[in-house]
């Protein structure tokens, strides 16, 4: 029997079309942040057990001291990068907290020359600026929307330097570890992160209504387990770089599914900020995706 070749990209587009229905889902949900992050993650993990522990139990063995202390450094970076990120969709706009929340390639530039040796060009910090300036325009328009905007451009932006250690961490260890028990262990150091933000904040895990629970369960299914997962998948194959860049189009989706199902309507300067951030990171990413077939 041949073996079927599979591009990692296949798997990025899919991943990234799937992580663009996060944002629509906590808008719709009554549920605090940290409530959401929280059975979004907890029903990841009750998905994934029985493959877990049925196939994979025995690959922690296998996991070095590193391995497993990096896994829930990533979980919590994961957990926080969730819970800053819902809580900016409190304060500013589906298209606006997406883009910001998706310019991972600004930090993972960085981090992949840091960490991976992956070399820095001018075409980089071109593209560096290039974005920054598309940021300060988006950021700009929000607050001639409402000042608490800014607010929430800021938690997004932080969200996203997380996810990025986050991306960069899987990029090391997924060399070494398979998929399932690599986010196995993530996703469960991240639910145990967020249960505990949860009952710090007082914040309440029932009752809610059925379509909170509809929410909660789509956010897993949907966003984490067909999104970050297929992400944590092609990462042993590609660059975080090229991940990062990928994600860029999720505010494509978002402002889209956004503008038919919750009416948000789109400013100029999120517009012309959101083409400008894009544009950036196009520049950075352009002859810079290697990738090998599975």
């Amino acid at each position: 029997m041949k073996k079927v070749i599979l591009n990692p990209l296949f798997l990025i587009f899919i991943g990234v079309i799937s992580v663009s229905t996060s944002a629509i889902f906590v808008k719709l949900s009554s549920a605090p942040a940290g409530v959401l992050a929280f059975y979004r993650l907890f029903f990841s993990v009750v998905i994934l057990a029985p493959l877990f522990l049925i196939k994979y139990v025995n690959e922690i063995k296998n996991m070095t001291k590193k391995d497993i202390i990096l896994s829930i450094i990533a979980g919590v970076f994961l957990a926080f990068h969730f819970i800053l990120w819902f809580e900016s969709l409190n304060y500013t706009s589906v298209a606006s907290s997406t883009v910001l929340v998706t310019m991972q390639p600004l930090f993972s530039f960085i981090g992949t020359y840091l960490f991976f040796k992956e070399p820095l060009s001018v075409r980089s910090m071109v593209s560096a600026i290039i974005t920054i300036s598309g940021c300060i325009i988006i950021s700009w328009g929000d607050f001639y929307i409402d000042e608490s905007a800014i607010l929430g451009d800021l938690l997004a932006l932080i969200a996203c330097g997380l996810i990025t250690s986050y991306l960069l961490i899987g990029q090391s260890i997924r060399q070494r570890i398979s998929l399932v028990t690599y986010t196995f262990v993530v996703y469960f150091m991240s639910s145990i992160t967020l249960f505990l933000y949860v009952l710090i904040k007082g914040e309440t895990l029932y009752p809610y209504p059925v379509e909170d629970w509809t929410y909660f369960l789509l956010l897993a299914i949907i966003a984490t387990l067909l999104g970050h997962s297929l992400f944590n998948l092609a990462i042993k194959w590609v660059s975080t770089n090229v991940i990062s860049m990928a994600i860029l189009f999720e505010p494509v989706g978002a402002a889209i599914l956004a503008f038919f199902i919750l009416g948000e309507s789109l400013v100029w300067t999120q517009l012309l900020g959101g083409i400008i951030v894009i544009i950036g990171l196009a520049i950075f990413s352009f002859n810079t995706v290697n990738t090998k077939k599975i």
